[in-house]
């Protein structure tokens, strides 16, 4: 029957080798949570909360909380009917951190028992990805050197947290980027803090340059779509994060002409409702991303399984374990530069915890 026998949850502290910053706040420690949720044979999945109160709001207290709820919920339910129990989860309002790391342990364990990779449970489409790498904001110093590790390391596309600082600044640290990277693609992230105006003027700073601006991730307050649709008018694609949250918001915005790309991520929606997320930009000609929150490749590790099952993610941002001090896990893709292949990965998704 698969019946769900226990769910037991823990706080996770993750140090990072250098703060995360984005245009909201720095994080210092990913203070995260991990699950073990049990079947009836002894099977266990594992799941990760990568709550950043930066971004919602949400915190590793909140998380844990959530998850003892969650015990309840799950525990004597079927683990088969996968979909049923991340309903309820929605229905129970479980804060989204939380509802990730359930559905991700109970898809893991289902998969172990099935001893089936959660890449083929999504469809097996492929089984590498080219991820880039995030430079947090900070000193036109600190930018400048992250760019040259990035481009020491391999990676083609580096990820620029811009906002929550005056213009002025991240123009100097996108030309000191450009000029330490110059064959990179560049991708913008200002994170829900500009004016429509104020993103243009800041793509316009490339000067001949800016035809390696590839994309501007959520330029604009998360509500702001008339602004999401002028700087995609400005000759820019344009990726939602903040204001996809829902397959209902995936197709609202379709219809609004605001954005060209999708953000996926499985700590905002939950896996259930970032694979109806990834179904709906496909129905109305959208192009899909995926990203994450500050994680560890336990989180991770599931979306890269989502986006290598279904395939066709023209941009991949799976980045944050390379922030990590220390490594928390084992297992999982195989990293090879900027490319990460799940080819190995025989069963779930792959990832244990180190305790």
């Amino acid at each position: 029957m698969s019946t769900i026998i226990g769910l037991e949850a823990a706080a996770w502290d993750l140090k990072l080798r250098e703060p995360f910053g984005i245009a909201g706040g720095a994080q210092h420690l990913a203070a995260n949570a991990w699950c073990r949720l049990e079947l009836d044979d002894g099977t266990f999945g594992l799941g990760e909360a990568a709550p950043f109160p930066a971004v919602n709001g949400e915190t590793q207290r909140q998380a844990l909380e959530d998850l003892s709820r969650a015990r309840g919920l799950m525990v004597g339910r079927s683990a088969l009917d996968w979909r049923r129990r991340a309903r309820e989860l929605t229905e129970a309002e479980l804060a989204p951190s939380a509802r990730c790391a359930v559905e991700s342990a109970l898809l893991d364990a289902w998969c172990r028992r099935a001893r089936l990779s959660l890449r083929a449970f999504f469809g097996g489409h492929e089984a590498r990805l080219v991820t880039d790498i995030t430079l947090p904001t900070g000193s036109v110093a600190a930018t400048t050197e992250g760019a040259r590790r990035a481009v020491a390391a391999g990676f083609t596309r580096l990820k620029v947290k811009v906002g929550g600082a005056p213009l002025e600044h991240d123009v100097a640290r996108l030309r000191a980027t450009l000029a330490v990277a110059p064959e990179a693609e560049l991708l913008l992230d200002a994170n829900a803090s500009l004016s429509a105006a104020e993103a243009l003027e800041l793509a316009a700073s490339l000067g001949r340059e800016r035809h390696r601006l590839v994309l501007f991730e959520q330029p604009t307050p998360k509500d702001d779509w008339d602004g999401l649709r002028r700087v995609r008018e400005g000759g820019l694609q344009v990726a939602a994060d903040e204001s996809a949250q829902s397959a209902r918001d995936v197709a609202a915005l379709a219809r609004a002409r605001a954005v060209d790309v999708i953000n996926l991520k499985i700590t905002k929606c939950g896996v259930a409702e970032a694979l109806d997320m990834a179904l709906a930009a496909r129905a109305h000609g959208l192009e899909l991303m995926i990203g994450g929150m500050v994680e560890s490749k336990l989180a991770m590790g599931v979306s890269a399984s989502l986006a290598c099952g279904l395939g066709g993610f023209r941009y991949v941002d799976l980045d944050t374990p390379m922030f990590l001090a220390e490594e928390p896990t084992r297992g999982g893709w195989l990293q090879d530069g900027a490319t990460l292949s799940l080819e190995d990965v025989e069963h779930g998704h792959g990832v244990d915890v180190i305790r």
